[in-house]
Parts: C-alpha cells; sequence; structure tokens
C-alpha cells in the first residue's frame, strides 16, 4: 500500500466469484467507516504471502470483520466472497431499518 493510506475503502463487489474488487485508497486520519462500509488492509506476511484484515464500519464504532493471514497473492479472489456477503447484509439491514422507520412514523400519524 502507498504511504498515508490506512487501507483501502470497499466501493464495489462484483456477486461473480471471479469479478472485481473495486476499491479506493482511504487516507490516513481519514474519518471513522460509516454504517456497512468495509476497509481492507494488507501487508506482506513474514513467511510469505499477504496478511490480510477487513473492518466493517457500525452504527457507533468500526470492528474488526476478518483476517486472512499469509493469503496468496490472489488474496482479493479469497476475500471477495466475505467482503460481498457482508455487503448485501448491511444492505438488508438498512432496507428492513428504513421500513420499520417508515411503519413507525405511519402508526404514530
Amino acid at each position: 500500500m502507498p504511504d498515508g493510506v490506512s487501507g483501502a475503502l470497499v466501493q464495489r463487489v462484483s456477486p461473480r466469484h471471479d469479478g472485481p474488487l473495486d476499491v479506493t485508497w482511504l487516507a490516513a486520519g481519514a474519518p471513522k467507516l460509516t454504517v456497512g462500509r468495509i476497509r481492507l488492509y494488507w501487508e506482506p506476511a513474514s513467511r510469505s504471502g499477504w496478511d490480510v484484515s477487513a473492518h466493517l464500519g457500525l452504527a457507533a464504532s468500526e470492528v474488526h470483520l476478518a483476517s486472512w493471514p499469509s493469503a496468496p497473492d490472489d488474496w482479493p479472489r479469497l476475500v471477495r466472497p466475505t467482503v460481498h456477503e457482508v455487503t448485501g447484509l448491511c444492505a438488508a439491514l438498512s432496507l428492513a431499518t428504513d421500513a420499520l422507520d417508515l411503519a413507525n412514523h405511519l402508526a404514530e400519524a
């Protein structure tokens, strides 16, 4: 990773098993992740490959989502299924929350 970054912010995850994982660099000192956003961080592993970790933004904090120690050079292919599933789950939870908020608002009216 380039100097001055704290990881890569996941922008888009293809549903295809061999599809792209689009990211943008996240500057060091950037604000915490917003709800449902995923940050990937990787560095060379001590023996071979890459130590990769993922963090997920929640309402009140950022949590460790997963780690892939000593992942092979094609590690994006390895992490893509997990990132895709979590992204989909976060989108579904957001939609359900919005629907519940609307239902509560209509019930109060």
